[in-house]
C-alpha cells in the first residue's frame, strides 16, 4: 500500500475525482445538502465534497484512488495517523466479545484515571458523545451550580451546536454596549480585556459561566494574547462565575495533557483526541461542581452510548500511546512548515499571515501583521483561500475546505511530506500570481 501511496503523491498528473462527483450528486437526493455535517459541504470553497474510503498513517485515499498528504485528521481527532494498527487489533478484539452495553464496564473506570493523571484541574468526569454534548451539559451545570442565567462566550469561538453559543455576535466596545442574544449570551472580542471587565460590571451576578477556547481553532488559529486567559481565571473567580476551558482541539495536542494545567479552570471539555477516532465528549473539573450531576445531584444529563467500551478503550490505547511521546516532534515539524512557507512569501512578495501554535496552523491570505480576534479574521481573502485549496487539492494535499479551520499535524507526518507540501504550496503561488 504504501509504494502505491508514494507514486501517486510523486505524480504529477492532477487528480480525477469523477467518482466523487457522481456519489456528491446522488447524495443530494438522499442526505440534507448531501451531507451530515455543514463542514463537509465544501461550500466555503466553492467546490464539491470528496468521498474518502481510506486512510494509513498521514495519508488518506478517496474513492478514485487518489491519495492525499491529510493535514485536516478528523478535524485534529487523528494525531496518531489513520489506523494506528495497534489500536485497530486491539479493536477488533473487543468487537468480538462485546460493541455495547449500555452498562458500567472496567474501561470506564481506566479511561478516567488516565485524563485525571493528565489534568490537574479534573477532579471528575462524565463522559458523553460529542464535544456540542459535553458544552451543553457543562453550561446546564455551571448555571445550576451558580443559580445564574448567563453565559459569556468570545465571537469566533466554536464550542458546538448548542442554541445559545452559536450566535457569534459581534464587538460592542465602540459602542460600549455588550451583544446579547437569547438574553442569556454575552458575546465578547477575543483577547479583549476591555469588553470582559464591561460585561462583569454590568452582568457579573448574573453570569454562570465564561466558556473560551484557549487556543482558538474555529475561526482559524488565532493564540490569546500574553494575560488573557490569566485574566479570565482572575476576573471569573472575583465574580463567582465557572470558568470552562474548551479544549476539545487542544486537548492531548500538545503534551500530555493540555492548556488547563497553566490556568486551572473549573471544568474542562475535552473530545476529539481522547476518543482515538471513535464519537466521544468529556466534561470534567472540580468535584464540588460536578458533584451537583444527577445521580448525586440535581443536574440531569444521560446517554445511552455515553463511556460505550469500544470508545473507552480507543481512547485508553491512544492516550497510553500518547503519554510515551515526544511532542516536540510535533512542534519541530511544525517550525519548518512554518519557515517553509514564510520562505514563500518572501519570495513571492505574498500577503500571506501564517498563523501557529505548535503543531495547528493556519494560512490567511492577508496584509495584516498580526491576527488576534475575529475581525482580523474575517479581512483574509476567502475567494483566494478556495482557489488555493482546490488546487492543492488536485495536487494531492488536503487542508481543511475552509478558510476558519485548523489545520493538523500528527505523528505520521515526516519531513518528506511536508517538504512535498511546501513544493505544491510554492506551485501554486508560481502559477497563481
Amino acid at each position: 500500500m504504501k509504494e502505491t501511496i508514494f507514486k501517486q503523491l510523486n505524480d504529477k498528473v492532477d487528480h480525477n475525482i469523477e467518482r466523487s462527483k457522481e456519489l456528491y450528486n446522488e447524495a443530494l437526493n438522499h442526505l440534507v445538502g448531501g451531507v451530515n455535517s455543514p463542514a463537509r459541504s465544501f461550500n466555503k470553497v466553492n467546490y464539491h465534497p470528496i468521498y474518502f474510503k481510506q486512510g494509513k498513517g498521514a495519508i488518506i485515499i478517496d474513492e478514485d484512488n487518489n491519495s492525499y498528504i491529510d493535514y485536516v485528521l478528523a478535524w485534529g481527532t487523528l494525531i496518531l495517523g489513520h489506523s494506528d494498527e495497534y489500536i485497530v487489533n486491539e479493536l477488533k478484539k473487543q468487537l468480538e466479545i462485546g460493541i455495547h452495553f449500555g452498562a458500567c464496564h472496567y474501561y470506564e473506570i481506566e479511561f478516567a484515571k488516565l485524563v485525571k493523571e493528565a489534568f490537574k484541574n479534573i477532579e471528575k468526569l462524565r463522559v458523553v458523545n460529542s464535544g456540542t454534548e459535553a458544552v451543553l451539559s457543562a453550561i446546564r451545570l455551571a448555571k445550576n451550580y451558580t443559580q445564574r442565567n448567563k453565559i459569556l462566550k468570545f465571537e469566533g469561538n466554536y464550542h458546538g451546536h448548542v442554541d445559545s453559543l452559536l450566535t457569534k455576535g459581534g464587538s460592542s466596545i465602540l459602542t460600549q454596549e455588550i451583544n446579547i442574544k437569547e438574553n442569556e449570551t454575552i458575546v465578547c472580542e477575543y483577547n479583549n480585556k476591555k469588553e470582559v471587565e464591561l460585561a462583569f460590571e454590568k452582568y457579573g451576578k448574573e453570569i454562570a459561566a465564561v466558556i473560551v477556547e484557549p487556543i482558538a481553532g474555529n475561526m482559524g488559529v488565532v493564540k490569546p494574547i500574553n494575560g488573557f486567559l490569566k485574566f479570565l481565571r482572575e476576573i471569573t473567580k472575583e465574580y463567582n462565575s465557572v470558568l470552562i476551558f474548551d479544549e476539545v482541539i487542544t486537548g492531548f495536542r500538545f503534551c500530555f495533557g493540555g492548556i488547563s494545567n497553566e490556568y486551572d479552570p473549573d471544568i474542562t471539555i475535552l473530545g476529539k483526541i481522547v476518543g482515538g477516532g471513535l464519537p466521544i465528549g468529556v466534561y470534567g473539573g472540580k468535584s464540588e461542581i460536578m458533584d451537583n450531576l444527577a445521580p448525586l445531584g440535581q443536574t440531569f444529563q444521560a446517554g445511552t452510548f455515553s463511556g460505550n467500551p469500544l470508545t473507552m478503550l480507543s481512547g485508553i490505547l491512544t492516550l497510553n500511546i500518547l503519554k510515551q511521546k515526544n511532542y516536540s516532534y510535533l512542534e519541530e515539524l511544525g517550525e519548518i512548515l512554518e519557515n517553509g512557507i514564510k520562505t514563500i512569501k518572501s519570495k513571492y512578495n505574498l500577503n500571506i499571515y501564517f498563523n501557529r501554535y505548535k503543531s495547528m496552523w493556519s494560512l490567511f491570505f492577508t496584509d495584516l501583521n498580526e491576527i488576534k480576534n475575529y475581525k482580523d479574521v474575517i479581512k483574509s481573502d476567502t475567494k483566494l483561500y478556495g482557489e488555493f485549496f482546490k488546487y492543492l487539492i488536485k495536487r494531492g494535499v488536503y487542508l481543511p475546505p475552509s478558510q476558519f479551520e485548523a489545520a493538523f499535524l500528527s505523528f505520521e507526518h515526516n519531513m518528506s511530506l511536508i517538504s512535498k507540501t511546501l513544493d505544491i504550496i510554492e506551485e501554486f503561488f508560481k502559477n497563481y500570481f
